[in-house]
């Protein structure tokens, strides 16, 4: 349950007139009081408390009626997999905001299929005011560019893919 549905549920119960509804679900339990004893139709009191979730038992039935489904977009994945396997992937050094331009009115630094040298610029990534240039640590052909402009990125976080050959 999100908050839009809590706060659907509240403004419900205010309207209704009633003065308590309890809703208790699988991993949440909900109380609403009204105040409707000092006459304010607003909800007075909203408690809510995360239940303990017991562990998923392993599905039975149905997982011994998919083997063959699953394996397709596994192997899809796996045939992916060993198809990037072949690229570098160059990752973020920090962490900020991603951009492929050095300004808004300026060309894009690289596209896809751009052969790219070492110390390249390949974008910019904004953190604490800071323009901060990325520098290719590899030669090779720009592949795919695996985040949007002005995306946020984290440490670590792939950037682009490259052919080396």
């Amino acid at each position: 349950m999100d908050i839009k549905e809590i706060q659907s549920l509240i403004k419900f119960v205010a309207k209704s007139g009633a003065s308590e509804v309890k809703l208790e679900t699988d991993d949440i339990k909900i109380t609403i009081r009204t105040g409707s004893l000092s006459g304010n139709s607003e909800p007075t009191y909203v408690h809510t408390m995360p239940m303990a979730q017991p562990a998923m038992p392993a599905p039975v039935a149905p997982a011994a009626a998919e083997p063959q489904q699953a394996a397709a977009p596994a192997s899809e994945a796996e045939q992916k997999k060993a198809d990037d396997d072949k690229y570098i992937t160059i990752k973020s050094p920090i962490i900020g905001t991603f951009y492929r331009k050095p300004s808004p009115d300026k060309p894009v630094f690289v596209e896809v299929g751009d052969t790219i040298g070492t110390g390249d610029v390949l974008c910019v990534i904004e953190a604490m005011k800071l323009f901060n240039d990325i520098e290719s640590e590899v030669s090779g052909k720009i592949v795919k560019i695996l985040v949007d402009d002005s995306s946020p990125v984290e440490f670590d976080q792939p950037l682009f893919l490259v052919d080396p050959s």
